[in-house]
């Protein structure tokens, strides 16, 4: 198998599907307007860029509103232990009309499946947590149908997953590739990233820590992505890229973090994958927005000088097959 450089980058699109149990949505209403209007933007510089993205989209959002998403539930529902981390429990509690905005994005999902080297992708249908308690194999295996049913109505066949919080269940391999899941992005190997559930403040502290000095090395080659006749290639996250940062000097230090990284994975041939969340860029969009411009044209510089070359997850997984 012959081996190249690539950057990888996959966005976890979530809106408030993946926070509504940390935030009170009055207070995030500017923050995800923002990120809706951030992904036209996003896009542009993709495609000026040439960067191939897999966008890992929550199933829910590909409905255009609530009367839709009521159309489209599930056959069972995972029965969390903790009830306030379902996305079901919030959408009965909480004024639909109010939040509508926040929670749907059919038509960006367009836009994304519309530009090219975009690869649309699955976070599961509900932001499904796949190591909490309470929640079963079962009740995961009809959330990720429905994923893939609304995404099916949409001309969508969904081919790659990335699991919410980074709840990476082995276990639960099988059934996504049962169900034509090739890919999935398991964590980084770090100690610190292994008890993502837990979330202690060591781990927090050492995650922020690596951000911003690098503890080791983030890159790895293509031969060492995990491949199984029964499951979906395994493909490791590389690096967080962290929201803009006040101090100046903070944020330089975490683009010279991510440009020396993706340096080393164009000089040795190996994979860089980077990692975010849209809604990331929500808070302060001016600033974010010129912090990717630096790192994609760090990435034009290193497509120059060594061939370094952009793959989203698919054409990752499709490489390996070849």
């Amino acid at each position: 198998m012959k081996e190249g450089g690539y950057l990888v980058i996959s966005l976890d699109f979530e809106l408030l599907w993946g926070v509504f149990d940390k935030v009170d949505y009055k207070n995030k209403k500017s923050y995800f307007s923002n990120t809706k209007q951030l992904v036209p933007q996003l896009l542009e510089l993709f495609k000026e860029y040439e960067i191939h993205v897999t966008w890992a989209t929550v199933g829910m959002l590909f409905n255009e509103n609530w009367s839709e998403w009521q159309k489209n539930l599930p056959s069972t529902n995972p029965k969390y232990v903790n009830s306030k981390i379902s996305a079901y429990n919030y959408a009965d509690a909480v004024p639909n009309e109010e939040v509508e905005e926040m929670c749907f994005a059919k038509d960006l999902i367009l836009q994304i499946n519309n530009t090219p080297f975009q690869e649309v992708a699955t976070h599961t249908y509900s932001h499904y947590y796949c190591l909490e308690s309470g929640q079963t194999l079962e009740s995961f295996k009809a959330d990720l149908k429905m994923a893939i049913s609304v995404a099916k109505k949409m001309n969508i066949s969904l081919k790659s997953l990335v699991f919410p919080r980074n709840q990476f269940n082995e276990s639960y391999l099988k059934v996504c590739y049962e169900l034509g899941v090739e890919n999935v992005r398991s964590n980084p190997t770090n100690w610190y990233w292994t008890n993502v559930q837990g979330d202690s403040l060591k781990d927090k502290i050492f995650r922020t820590g690596d951000a911003y000095l690098g503890f080791n090395d983030k890159s790895y080659k293509l031969s060492e992505v995990k491949i199984s006749e029964d499951k979906p290639t395994s493909q490791k996250a590389s690096r967080l890229l962290r929201p803009h940062s006040n101090s100046d000097f903070v944020n330089s230090l975490k683009l010279k973090r991510i440009k020396s990284e993706m340096t080393k994975a164009a000089k040795s041939n190996e994979i860089y994958h980077l990692w975010w969340h849209p809604h990331n860029f929500g808070q302060n969009p001016e600033g974010n927005l010129n912090d990717l411009k630096s790192i994609l044209k760090h990435y034009k510089s290193c497509n120059r000088k060594y061939g370094f070359a952009s793959l989203n997850m698919k054409e990752v997984g499709d490489k390996i097959k070849k």
